[in-house]
């Protein structure tokens, strides 16, 4: 089972879904069997280039959102995230900025299979530790704590190298009916929309499973058949008489 994540570096449901398809896959019977693929989702093009800006300014500004009903809505996601294994995890008092590097930073982790690394890493220290994530400085420390050659990866960024993987992503995304982040597409063709809570994202990795797998019989006599090894007759086949 293949499943693909696309997210936004600091949307904050992006992380604790994250987290939580983690936790389902874990109590999923077929485990061993599923490939988690992380791809970028970019929102945030509208933040200046260099430097950040709080997360208190940023929805003001961008969202007329400011005030006790909005301190105590993301506090809540904090708290959930907490309740759910992620402490801390910094929402509110943390800074915001264009992600753009950031995202290419990932597609070049990615090309050097750390896929999965490099998401949990970013997720991690920004909400976890409320790291900047932004600039070339702070994503080739990441690279450093992630094994990945520095020299190599300030080259690719400062060339843009991943600039249209990004975009590719983005765009395959939203042809497949994604309108924001988090969007999970499960072997290609089933959609889940929204950081759903690890039972429902549980429950449907099981409903696409029993869908896509066939099932399989067994009797309680060996049957015939052919194998790596050759062709087994059953014990009360004619041939053994």
């Amino acid at each position: 089972m293949r499943i693909e994540m696309w997210s936004e570096i600091t949307c904050p449901w992006c992380g604790l879904g994250s987290h939580r398809l983690d936790r389902a896959v874990e109590r999923f019977g077929h485990g061993e069997e599923v490939e988690v693929i992380h791809r970028s989702f970019p929102l945030s093009d509208s933040f200046p280039s260099s430097g950040t800006v709080s997360v208190r300014d940023a929805a003001r500004q961008k969202h007329g959102l400011s005030g006790a009903p909005f301190e105590a809505t993301t506090r809540r996601i904090e708290a959930m995230a907490a309740r759910e294994g992620l402490s801390p995890y910094r929402v509110l008092d943390n800074q915001v900025g264009d992600t753009r590097l950031a995202h290419e930073f990932l597609a070049h982790a990615s090309a050097e299979g750390r896929n999965r690394a490099a998401w949990d890493a970013i997720f991690r220290a920004y909400f976890g530790q409320a790291r900047p994530v932004f600039g070339l400085g702070d994503l080739l420390d990441l690279a450093d704590e992630l094994g990945l050659e520095r020299g190599k990866t300030s080259r690719a960024l400062s060339e843009g190298r991943y600039r249209q993987r990004v975009q590719d992503e983005a765009q395959r995304a939203q042809r497949l009916g994604a309108t924001g982040a988090p969007f999970i597409v499960i072997d290609g063709r089933y959609a889940v929309l929204g950081a759903q809570d690890t039972d429902t994202l549980l429950r449907v990795l099981r409903e696409v499973w029993d869908e896509t797998r066939p099932s399989v019989r067994i009797a309680e006599d060996d049957g015939a058949i052919c194998g790596p090894d050759g062709c087994a007759v059953p014990a009360d086949h004619p041939a053994h008489a």
